[in-house]
């Protein structure tokens, strides 16, 4: 039975009416592929057009436009496509023999514009198909008949001579090569498209309409294909409301990942009706071991998931699969990390693992698609993916070395989890942009609904009332589905009530201060100690007291009580989780009037029972500067750094130097 939420056509003749160009032509219908996860995810996949053009002289030029490496279908733009004279790539295709590097370096200077990014790998395959426009996608259905152990024939049966089929070859000169000397022998009037075996498919037409709903076209034969021997409806567990594992177990399983990759990992879990499906198999274990969708996912996945939770097996067992295949090539390799980027595990669901929250998240929609390409493979026939030899020459290609290799270091946090109290504004809001710049997860919790707006692969924006115990527990849960764990913890949520003489001052409002400015710290220490304790580089705690705290002011009884009670509490902490590597700092900022807690009334009020102006209360300290919620955001920075990794119970000043205080 067919599936209605399949593959449909997504061209709208409205949308493509304003393409002024075959290249903006070939944009509006790359990017129509790339809003399908079911044809490509995340850099997946490649187009491309022929045109001609004028060059310096004005002599035409044939050009091969085809989609940069590193350009994402699903935003690629005209940029994002390199321009490559045709001729030089056909001329490429009719060599015996090229290496990686030669061919990297010749496709590079093929390019007409020396700042057009590098053509992808596949721009001689794209070449020498003769069409204007060329599509190629790793579609789902397609890949599931495919990966089976007679794939060749289904797909033969299925498409007769509208395909080319061509055996797996590892993508690059090889496969162009091949092709080359395949295609043109096999062709017929017939052929719209090839697919590779292991690999996907590619579609080709004189319009990018034509090559587009070709491609749409012959994935939907898959899919009904697949329907028709009742290998594409796909069961759903009955329930999925088994309850959460222990926030610890996860974080620890985190700690151990990371330990394994030798860099902290954000971990992201996912739990639905179809992996609970998946799970819910005996099988399970025995099918996801048998290799990847395709050769290019290893990069993002790993060959294999980890199978529960025993990480120092999968590590041996990855060393030993390095030593099996690295005298595959001709160059020294020097082994990857040998930490999983997939775990299934009936208790934990599936868990993703990256060195950013964007990495984990990549992993779990291939993870995704996989399990679902599995079922389906093994409905029709048996899951088969290639020898664990063709993925580790993909794995340690030559080229994909070189391109992590371009990415640099990392950023300072990469792989690590902030959580950040009181981040919708102010001081908060700036720590949670600072964590964030310097390549951090971030959670931010605030009673203001709007730190919900923001809610990305990189922050978590929750409305939590902090002196909610059970809300706080709540969202540390949400936290750690979400990331795996948490690294450091901003202590920043505060109020700053009214000012009020001692005799003024009511039991209520005490209490309400004392509520939020140390009892709900006290509650987020209680929750977060274990986390932290987890945290694979040590956790880390700033407190955000306050000058008060050793320069009180009149007016300010329960604020400056509360900071200093929450300045001992931080102490304490310190004392107590030294053992554990856990290190608790504190800033006491003074007169940042950039925060929630400053309206025109209070700073007026402050700034008279000082007999100031409020210009001169703003700049009331040593260096005359104002202090602003981004300079209290650097300095928490710091020191949770490796700068100050040997630092704690220290108490900094944020106030451009106060006199009462020197």
């Amino acid at each position: 039975m067919r599936n209605t939420a399949g593959m449909q056509s997504r061209w709208s003749d409205t949308e493509a009416a304003n393409c002024p160009s075959l290249l903006a032509a070939r944009v509006y219908t790359s990017r129509l592929l790339g809003a399908d996860a079911d044809l490509v995810m995340h850099g997946g996949g490649n187009t491309s057009v022929k045109v001609t053009e004028a060059d310096l002289f004005g002599d035409p030029v044939d050009v091969l436009y085809v989609k940069g490496s590193g350009s994402d279908l699903a935003t690629v733009t005209e940029h994002g496509f390199a321009p490559a004279r045709l001729h030089h790539l056909l001329r490429l295709a009719e060599l015996d023999e090229l290496t990686d590097a030669q061919m990297a370096e010749q496709l590079r200077l093929a390019c007409t514009r020396a700042d057009a990014p590098a053509p992808s790998v596949e721009a001689v395959l794209h070449a020498i198909l003769p069409a204007t426009f060329v599509d190629h996608t790793h579609a789902d259905a397609v890949l599931s008949i495919t990966n089976t152990p007679n794939g060749r024939k289904w797909i033969e049966e299925l498409y007769g001579d509208q395909v080319v089929v061509i055996d797996y070859v590892m993508p690059g000169f090889a496969l162009a090569r091949k092709c080359a000397l395949e295609f043109p022998t096999r062709r017929t009037d017939a052929t719209v498209g090839m697919v590779l075996m292991h690999h996907g498919i590619f579609t080709f037409g004189e319009s990018a309409r034509e090559s587009y709903e070709r491609m749409i076209d012959l994935v939907t034969m898959a899919e009904d294909f697949l329907a028709s021997r009742r290998a594409w409806e796909l069961s759903n567990a009955a329930s999925t409301d088994a309850a959460l594992a222990p926030r610890g177990v996860v974080a620890q399983l985190r700690a151990l990942l990371s330990d394994a990759a030798g860099a902290p990992l954000i971990v992201e879990s996912t739990r639905t009706a179809r992996t609970a499906a998946f799970l819910a198999r005996d099988d399970h274990a025995e099918l996801a071991s048998r290799g990847p969708m395709t050769p290019d996912h290893v990069i993002r996945t790993k060959r294999v998931p980890l199978i529960g939770r025993d990480v120092a097996t999968y590590v041996a067992d990855y060393v030993r699969y390095f030593e099996r295949n690295q005298s595959r090539s001709h160059a020294p390799l020097t082994m990857l990390d040998p930490a999983p980027r997939v775990v299934l595990d009936r208790e934990l669901g599936l868990l993703t693992a990256g060195r950013t929250a964007r990495d984990a998240a990549v992993a779990r929609d291939i993870a995704l698609h996989t399990l679902d390409a599995i079922e389906r493979a093994d409905a029709l026939d048996a899951w088969a993916a290639l020898p664990e030899g063709d993925i580790f020459d993909v794995e340690y290609w030559e080229l994909e070395q070189a391109k992590l290799a371009r990415q640099g270091a990392p950023a300072q946090f990469a792989g690590e989890i902030a959580l950040v109290t009181g981040a919708a504004s102010g001081i908060g809001r700036a720590t949670a942009v600072a964590f964030l710049e310097a390549g951090a997860a971030v959670v931010g919790l605030d009673i203001d609904d709007r730190i919900s707006e923001r809610d990305d692969q990189t922050f978590l924006g929750i409305p939590c009332d902090v002196t909610d115990h059970a809300a706080v527990d709540n969202a540390l849960d949400v936290a750690v589905r979400r990331f795996g764990g948490l690294d450091m913890l901003v202590l920043n949520a505060g109020v700053f009530p009214p000012s009020a003489r001692i005799e003024e001052l009511s039991v209520d409002a005490w209490r309400q201060v004392m509520a939020v400015n140390v009892d709900a710290n006290l509650s987020l220490l209680h929750l977060c100690a274990d986390l932290l304790a987890r945290a694979p580089r040590h956790g880390r705690v700033v407190v955000n007291a306050s000058k008060n705290v050793h320069a009180p002011g009149p007016g300010a009884a329960a604020y400056s009580a509360s900071k200093a009670s929450l300045t001992q509490l931080a102490r304490v902490a310190a004392l107590e989780w030294a053992p554990k590597g856990i290190r608790v700092n504190i800033v006491h900022p003074n007169a940042v009037f950039d925060t929630g807690i400053w309206d025109v009334q209070t700073l007026a009020s402050r700034a008279e029972s000082y007999g100031l102006t409020v210009d001169e209360y703003r700049k009331n300290n040593l260096l005359g500067v104002e202090v602003t919620s981004a300079d209290v955001a650097a300095v928490i920075l710091t020191l949770c750094s490796p700068t100050f990794a040997k630092t704690t119970a220290a108490q900094v000043p944020i106030d451009g130097g106060n006199e009462r205080i020197v």
